[in-house]
């Protein structure tokens, strides 16, 4: 496949990325598991490298995942390696190291900023070329300080460009309108996504950045119908939020159903479900990049040979479409 490009920044990217959030290990939201449960920061390390070395050159991250975790590892990954890497990291969320739990946020300038210099000494680089903003809603009165916060922060050169991680579409049209502004990240997948943020960046120039592009692993298949989930994991902690893919610690079965009924379309040929499901994201737009998240080096590599497969076509796309629709 070719490389897309991070909107209006003209940044060009592997198709897709990958996402390390479940590399930052175990932290606590709302009291509750806000990972995928125990990692291995050598697999984590190993399983970067892979997936430079196959050809993504996007990585997403967050200063929340492992409350700097997940920043550290990549920083000790990508060393001699940085001019090769578009990355990506955000800011927002405020949590502590020694209980590693997030309690709130802060958006005022002088926090940023701290957070923006913070990040850079974990990812060990000068400069971030994706810089994010994590919360998902903040007051409009809020927005126009981040905005010209991060104008700010593109004139030193600490950052190249920013985005917005939300599903919310207010504030993103304001963000939308900004010149330094190339990226809305929402969550994208076959079995759900908001469609109006998605024509937004169409209609804006900017790149739509898929996260749970698997929805959180489900678009795996590795989960059956009765599959019992730990709650020392995000999908059984009991998360609102969660709960259209993963219910009461188990796969919804509604998500289940529509996964059974889509199955042999996204696997025609010899994709796995995982192949087929980012080769949807592809076919969905041309500005969509999915950053599928991992733990193993076996993932990565499944995941990057989606790219050999490209797009599905449209007549499987209007299959799957039909399919769904009759299932609502």
């Amino acid at each position: 496949m070719e490389q897309r490009v991070l909107g209006k920044s003209g940044i060009k990217v592997s198709p897709m990325g990958i996402g390390c959030w479940a590399i930052g290990g175990q932290f606590y939201m709302d009291s509750k598991i806000d990972g995928y449960g125990e990692t291995d920061d050598n697999m984590s390390i190993a399983a970067i490298q892979t997936a430079l070395d196959l050809g993504i050159n996007f990585i997403d991250t967050s200063d929340a995942y492992g409350i700097g975790h997940s920043e550290r590892l990549i920083g000790e990954a990508i060393k001699g390696r940085r001019s090769q890497i578009v990355l990506a990291t955000k800011f927002g969320y405020i949590g502590s190291e020694a209980t590693k739990t997030l309690h709130g946020y802060n958006v005022t300038p002088d926090y940023i900023e701290r957070a923006c210099e913070a990040s850079l000494k974990r990812l060990q680089t000068d400069y971030i070329d994706l810089y994010q903003l994590h919360v998902w809603e903040i007051g409009l009165s809020e927005i126009d300080s981040v905005i010209e916060t991060l104008d700010k922060l593109v004139s030193k050169g600490k950052i190249r460009t920013y985005g917005w991680s939300t599903d919310l579409t207010s504030g993103t049209k304001i963000f939308a309108e900004q010149q330094n502004c190339s990226a809305i990240q929402q969550q994208l997948n076959i079995l759900g996504g908001n469609e109006e943020i998605l024509q937004l960046c169409e209609e804006k120039r900017l790149a739509s950045i898929n996260r749970s592009p698997l929805a959180m692993g489900f678009l795996s298949g590795k989960h059956k119908r009765d599959t019992m989930i730990s709650k020392n994991d995000i999908r059984g902690a009991g998360h609102a939020w969660t709960e259209a893919i993963y219910k009461d610690g188990k796969p919804n079965p509604a998500a289940y159903d529509k996964l059974e009924a889509i199955r042999d379309i996204l696997t025609i040929g010899g994709r796995t479900l995982v192949q087929g499901s980012l080769a949807w994201i592809w076919a969905k737009s041309g500005v969509t990049i999915p950053i599928p998240g991992f733990k193993t080096v076996k993932q990565i590599k499944e995941n990057a040979k989606a790219m050999d497969w490209g797009p599905l076509s449209q007549d499987q796309m209007m299959k799957i479409d039909k399919i769904l629709r009759s299932m609502d």
